[in-house]
């Protein structure tokens, strides 16, 4: 199976957080699936961080490279296709860390390990 983690799932698999639920995180353990971190996750961890709303996870504070490395994750860019799906979603969420990961997932075939309910309003295929 090919995941995008969303925001939330990534820094609390890097945290052992309880809140990740067991079914994510068997789903982001097991050898056989794909992992993707898209850079709108980055960005938003980054942006939050700067805000003083978010302290970095261990992992994170030691850099991005070597936790995607150690965690074997995929960086997923943002391209035009993504913005521009991202920009027709339907609906009235205003979050546009949201719409681009729905987007991302829909163009890429990619189930999003979410426990945000928002995202089934953008038709994406969920996991949590």
């Amino acid at each position: 199976m090919n995941l995008l983690l969303d925001t939330h799932a990534v820094l609390w698999w890097l945290d052992a957080n309880p809140r990740l639920s067991l079914n994510a995180a068997r789903a982001m353990g097991a050898p056989a699936n794909r992992c993707w971190c898209s850079v709108v996750s980055l960005f938003e961890i980054e942006t939050k961080h700067r805000l003083g709303k978010l302290t970095l996870p261990l992992p994170l504070r030691r850099g991005w490279e070597s936790t995607l490395t150690a965690e074997a994750w995929e960086i997923l860019p943002v391209d035009h296709r993504h913005a521009r799906a991202a920009g027709r979603l339907p609906g009235d969420h205003g979050d546009p860390f949201d719409r681009l990961l729905a987007a991302q997932a829909g163009i890429e075939s990619l189930t999003l390990v979410t426990c945000d309910p928002a995202f089934t309003t953008f038709g994406a295929r969920t996991l949590w």
